[in-house]
């Protein structure tokens, strides 16, 4: 494994792809988040599952703690995938934030065909709650509790939470100091997807996404909670591939909650 073959995991090269869609995990996640996405796209869609230091194959790699390094680094080391093909990108929770700054990055030599959101509010609204890293550990274990995205197993599992909690933190850590910097909006097309109680994103903080850009932006909401892209897998799949089939240049358009 190279230094920049590490940076995807899972990814089943497709010689008949039109696009790649990197993809971003959540807090804690690795790439197997979409492991399963590499079978269930078309295959006009060639997924590639990014894998961020700390976690799975990469577990003994120091994980970043700020975003703008992060961001750089997967700027460089993604370059050579991002050749040849038009390239979309989609990230859940701290992975919108990570696949928005991204795109905002590769703007500056390429045009990204297509930016896609999920459960995570507009980076343009302020957050005024408490932070998450820096919690006592009990706290900082409730608090996991409380979002339902760590399985019950690990969070029961001494030895197992021993080992996670450096990595969750500083996933956290992340998204608690994320402060974005002011910049003209994106022109490429702008998905954002949530769940319909979701208890950490209302739904006017996924529709202020429609402010990022001047493209076009759709809005998708799930029956489901923060993590409802593993319940609603398969009709999320299918929206991400309706997204991804939209002409760049057609209406602003919200549904209703998908099906």
């Amino acid at each position: 494994m190279t230094a920049t073959t590490a940076w995807i995991a899972y990814r089943r090269p497709r010689p008949g792809a039109r696009l790649r869609l990197f993809c971003f995990p959540y807090a804690g996640g690795g790439a197997a988040i979409y492991r399963s996405w590499v079978d269930e796209m078309p295959p006009e869609i060639e997924v590639c599952p990014v894998q961020l230091p700390g976690r799975e194959q990469r577990l003994g790699e120091k994980p970043f703690t700020r975003i703008a390094p992060l961001v750089e680094a997967l700027a460089a080391h993604l370059e050579p995938h991002l050749d040849g093909l038009p390239s979309a990108f989609f990230g859940h929770s701290l992975g919108a934030i990570v696949a928005y700054e991204l795109t905002h990055r590769l703007s500056r030599r390429l045009r990204p065909t297509h930016l896609m959101v999920s459960a995570r509010r507009a980076p343009q609204l302020r957050y005024e709650g408490r932070t998450t890293y820096d919690l006592p550990p009990v706290e900082f274990r409730a608090r996991l509790r409380e979002l339902d995205g760590t399985p019950r197993e690990v969070l029961d599992h001494e030895e197992l939470m021993e080992l996670m909690e450096p990595l969750l933190r500083a996933d956290f850590e992340l998204v608690d100091t994320y402060s974005p910097v002011g910049r003209p909006p994106l022109e490429c097309p702008v998905t954002a997807f949530g769940g319909a109680a979701d208890g950490e994103v209302e739904r006017q903080e996924l529709a202020a996404w429609e402010k990022v850009t001047t493209g076009p932006f759709l809005l998708r909401i799930f029956s489901g909670g923060h993590f409802y892209l593993h319940q609603q897998r398969e009709p999320l799949i299918a929206a991400v591939i309706e997204s991804l089939s939209r002409q760049a240049g057609s209406d602003r358009i919200e549904t209703g909650a998908a099906r």
